[in-house]
């Protein structure tokens, strides 16, 4: 079936339509969604979204083949626009679909299903599944079609193809990022890595990768189908799977030996086979070579076979680079035809076709995968790692019976735990809300529904819950505190004068309910409630609510509390003196954190985690990620161990109080209420946070600096910081009143950063209306987002663009005066057009289009020449067919070593340079020539180039007035169209600003104006950089 453009781009848009709908709906696909949302192909092969499509007039760049396509291509606009927040995130949108173009080939479903079908006949069935770049999910259907359980992590770092992935399979993994983003704690975690990974000369950031020490691993960065496969490598686990489809540059390409050569220093090569150029014809649109790849991880792995030495080598055949392994295995390319022809690049390759179509494809890819599994997987090796990590579960299964503890519950137990089992459906309710866990990723903490009883009932009761899904840890060592963290002298001494405290603008927003660790396996204490547990869900409760906190009220002990403790006191007392080595021995093994993640939590945080009986441990926070972390426990005296007890506390009260205010612009006096009455106990206890005694040990937690910034230096001694008091993320309001507009609008924008009517309205006496009648010029409608702007921020940028946004919005949807005076504005405020006569170009200005330059050199050298253009290489590319006298000796400059025609001087031009040209005058005692710059063959060259770039202006001025239009408009449209913001920063107010200070040390009564402005240009565009000089008034 051929590939249909048009249906394509249909079943995107539904598709896209269908994951809006759902993502604001906030629930899962029905089938017929699910349907919709699987029809979903990418745009790999719908180039057309490339071109502008804002508004109707942009239909005359189009060229003639993609006609058709345009007004889907504007329906698909005008769908991202009205789902989208505001304009940058609708930029968002549309810019990682342009980047997606040149990559977004998914796989056909008989290919993946092949792989899968195939690699489950030889047992290997992946429990933890990586997917690196899963577009529509092709993979990962094929793989958990008959593995539903299995623990999926999917990357696709196009925004809407994520969100379609997420509506596909909410259940799973699926992040909207790159695949470079993956975090270290899964390294050799995955049983297996499958993905049609992308391809291209792009470099990835990876510190890891471009710092390593080998040659490999640094080219790897340079290209992302390399970086991928050595990625995904260290991502499995030894003996695990990597089976990537990729560009056949990965196994041609010369320059990728020594990636070739790291990726089997430390795995098999399972397969290798070539896949036909048709393969992506019927749903991609395109024919473009694949190989695919199977490779299994062996880190003991000693020397090389043969196949994997051909593997890593290069070789000619029909004079084009390949891989020596297909040179040599001709079987292991599926094909049925086969001839030299060109890449879609237009170098010389075999293009391999297949009658078959993709059934027939993938027959044959069956045969070819059966046969290399059979020969070469090492099933001992994948089995051997699965045997190891459920002998790790068994183990850990045994160790949890070891201790001798009372599980059981009395019905006396029971009635004496009422306030407890209250309190525990609480906090399992904020902890886990409806629909959370729904939808991974979820951000909002839901408080609407009174939640239900039940589930508490049965946990006190002693109903057992179902364990989750156990999974192997792997253990680093454990480490001592001051290993851990260093302090200097200098930091101890900043750190004692006090300061202000620290906020960083990276701060989550909320707390998401606590993922599963990837880790998670039974600790000591049993999936049934235990009476330690009890305890300690009594007493600490309160200390550790769901995020925000909006109310953490604990309960009394009570006596029955009471007597379980003292029963367990007595059990522990039982235990010999190995039974109690041995128990210490475990307790200090990194294991996974149970406890609540919150969003401060990061890499080193303090946290306590409560042990057997009515004890607790304290340790930090290792590989932290957003499903869970590895608790790190230190083996500390009691003294420190109580004092990092009672900072823990003063640290998640401050944190959560700053999110909350920070979130709600609330005051939140419930949380700071909690953070006075922690950081007072610990004071009382251990003096202040920046005393010489606590600086050290507080500062080895990661967020050790912003609590020591909770108090301040005043004449010698240390106080409260301002958020002890009052807010410090937002502003108080103290302005109740205002006489004028003018001031209604300052008072906005200075609480505000922009033009909030409501509150203008409920300052001044005017209704909404007149305060928008009175401040016309001064606040404009913006159509395209809704809302007004002040006039600084409205006619300000691309303000061309902008109006033609505005205009075609406005013949598409009723409108009024409002609108008219925006566009009027804008229109108004639009440079004046520069005409022909006053541009000055030159040839190879990069915004002119190849076209214009091809149609120059084919008029120059009397034959058809056609230039093109790589922005990634920022380099032009000249051919020409027939090479003529004028190519071959009017414009031919002949050095020593070689001849420079007149292609290769036009390339020059282009790019303005000339030719490094050199000559001979002599041999040394070697018999090597002795070589000199060959200054007159520059000088020839040079002049040749001069004679083309200045006839490239005296061609444009012969050309027609149309022409000369057209281009004049170009350049007005991409470089004269924008007005540079005028920033009036004088309605701010900084109430915090001490002046009567600034005036009586240095006279200054003011902020200057230079200031304000200043300020308020970052505030307006999210941050900047200042540099300018700053005068007295």
């Amino acid at each position: 079936m051929a590939f249909n453009r048009k249906a394509k781009l249909r079943d995107n848009i539904e598709a896209i339509r269908t994951a809006f709908e759902l993502g604001k709906a906030g629930r899962a696909a029905t089938p017929e969604e699910r349907e919709r949302l699987a029809c979903y192909c990418g745009f790999g092969g719908l180039k057309c979204i490339l071109n502008p499509a804002a508004t109707l007039t942009d239909a005359v760049q189009w060229a003639k083949s993609d006609l058709e396509l345009f007004p889907l291509t504007v329906e698909l606009h005008r769908l991202i626009r009205e789902n989208s927040a505001n304009e940058n995130e609708y930029k968002r949108y549309i810019d990682s679909l342009k980047s997606s173009v040149l990559t977004a080939f998914y796989t056909p479903s008989a290919v993946t299903e092949a792989l899968a079908d195939v690699l489950r006949d030889y047992n290997v069935r992946p429990r933890r599944l990586l997917e690196p770049s899963a577009g529509n999910g092709a993979f990962v259907e094929a793989f958990i079609r008959k593995d539903a359980d299995a623990d999926v992590m999917a990357f696709e770092k196009d925004l809407l193809t994520g969100k379609i992935l997420s509506c596909l399979y909410p259940d799973k993994k699926v992040r909207a990022e790159g695949f470079e983003r993956i975090e270290k704690p899964f390294d050799g975690y995955f049983d297996a890595a499958v993905s049609n990974i992308p391809f291209g000369d792009v470099a990835v950031f990876d510190p890891a990768f471009s710092a390593s020490e080998s040659v490999g691993r640094r080219n790897a960065a340079k290209a992302i189908h390399n970086y991928f496969f050595l990625k995904g490598l260290d991502a499995v686990r030894d003996g695990g799977i990597v089976a990537f489809i990729t560009s056949q540059g990965v196994m041609n390409s010369p320059r990728n030996e020594a990636v070739r050569l790291e990726m089997l220093k430390g795995a098999h090569l399972v397969s290798a086979i070539r896949l036909p150029n048709n393969l992506f014809a019927d749903h991609a649109g395109t024919e473009v070579g694949s190989d695919l790849v199977i490779l299994q991880k062996d880190t003991r792995k000693e020397g090389l076979t043969e196949d994997e030495k051909l593997f890593i080598q290069t070789g000619i055949q029909n004079g084009v680079s390949t891989n020596r392994y297909f040179i040599e295995h001709g079987e292991q390319i599926v094909h049925t035809s086969a001839k030299l022809d060109t890449d879609p690049y237009g170098k010389p390759a075999m293009v391999y076709q297949h009658d078959g179509g993709v059934e027939g494809i993938a027959t044959q890819l069956r045969e070819l995968l059966d046969d290399n599994l059979h020969a070469k997987l090492v099933m001992r090796l994948y089995s051997g790692g699965i045997r190891d990590v459920r002998l790790q579960e068994q183990q850990t299964k045994a160790q949890t019976t070891d201790t001798p503890l009372r599980t059981e519950l009395t019905a006396e137990d029971l009635a004496a735990f009422g306030a407890w089992a209250k309190e525990k459906e609480q906090r399992l309710w904020e902890e886990r809300p409806p629909k959370a866990t729904d939808f991974e990723g979820a951000t909002v903490v839901q408080e609407t529904v009174q939640p239900p009883s039940a589930a508490i009932r049965q946990e006190a009761e002693g109903t057992t819950v179902p364990p989750k899904e156990e999974k192997p840890e792997i253990e680093p060592p454990v480490m001592s505190l001051y290993d851990l963290f260093g302090f200097t002298a200098e930091e101890r001494r900043i750190a004692q004068t006090g300061g202000k405290a620290r906020r960083r603008s990276n701060r989550p927003k909320l707390a998401q309910p606590r993922q599963p660790s990837l880790f998670d396996m039974p600790t000591p204490a049993a999936t049934t409630i235990q009476a330690e547990q009890m305890v300690h869900t009594s007493t600490e409760t309160a200390a550790r609510p769901a995020y925000p906190v909006k109310n953490a009220a604990g309960t009394d002990m009570n006596r029955r509390i009471t007597d379980i403790e003292r029963q367990i006191r007595e059990d522990e007392a039982k235990l010999t003196a190995e039974e109690r080595q041995r128990r210490h021995e475990e307790e200090m093994k990194p294991r996974p954190f149970d406890g609540l993640l919150e969003p401060h939590h990061r890499e080193g945080s303090f946290v306590k985690v409560n042990t057997v009986g009515a004890g607790y441990q304290i340790g930090y926070l290792k590989d932290v990620t957003r499903y869970g972390a590895t608790f790190h426990p230190l083996d500390l005296g009691k003294e420190q161990r109580e004092k990092i007890a009672a900072y823990i506390p003063v640290r998640d009260a401050y944190e959560r109080l700053y999110t909350y205010e920070a979130e709600y612009h609330d005051e939140g006096s419930a949380q700071r209420e909690a953070l006075n009455t922690c950081y007072d106990k610990f004071v009382a206890r251990y003096g202040n946070l920046n005393a010489k005694a606590n600086v050290k040990l507080l500062m080895m937690d990661a967020s050790g600096r912003d609590i020591l910034a909770l108090e301040r230096a005043e004449n010698g001694q240390f106080v409260k910081a301002d958020i002890f008091d009052h807010p410090v993320a937002f502003a108080l309001n103290g302005i109740t009143h205002v006489d004028t507009p003018e001031e209604a609008l300052s008072a906005s924008l200075n609480r505000y950063g922009g033009v909030n009517l409501d509150y203008m309205e409920s300052l001044a006496d005017n209704s909404r209306e007149e305060l928008i009648d009175e401040l016309k010029g001064r606040i404009f409608y913006n159509p395209l987002s809704g809302s007004y702007e002040i006039k600084d921020r409205f006619i300000a940028g691309n303000v061309v663009d902008k109006a033609e946004r505005i205009e075609a919005w406005m013949a598409e949807n009723p409108h009024g005066e409002r609108e008219k005076e925006a566009l009027a504005a804008l229109q108004e405020a639009a440079p004046r057009p520069i005409t022909f006569d006053e541009l000055d170009f030159n040839l190879g200005e990069r915004w002119i289009p190849t076209g214009i330059y091809s149609a120059y050199a084919s008029y120059l050298f009397d034959t058809k020449v056609s230039v093109g253009f790589s922005e990634s290489m920022d380099d032009y590319a000249v051919k020409c067919g027939v090479k003529n006298a004028k190519i071959l000796d009017q414009f031919c400059v002949k050095g020593y070593y070689r001849s420079y025609d007149g292609i290769a001087l036009l390339k020059h031009a282009l790019v303005n340079t000339v030719p490094d040209m050199t000559k001979s005058i002599g041999k040394d005692e070697h018999g090597n020539d002795i070589k000199v710059r060959d200054s007159e063959g520059i000088q020839l060259a040079n002049a040749k180039i001069d004679e083309i770039r200045n006839g490239f202006v005296e061609w444009l001025a012969e050309q027609s007035p149309d022409f000369q239009k057209r281009l004049t408009d170009m350049y007005n449209r991409k470089f004269n169209c924008f007005v540079r913001p005028q920033y009036d920063g004088s309605h701010q107010t900084f109430p915090d600003l001490d002046l009567k200070a600034l005036n009586r040390r240095f006279g200054i009564k003011d902020v200057y104006q230079s200031q304000k402005d200043c300020i308020w240009m970052l505030k307006q565009n999210g941050g900047g950089i200042c540099d300018h000089e700053v005068l007295r008034p």
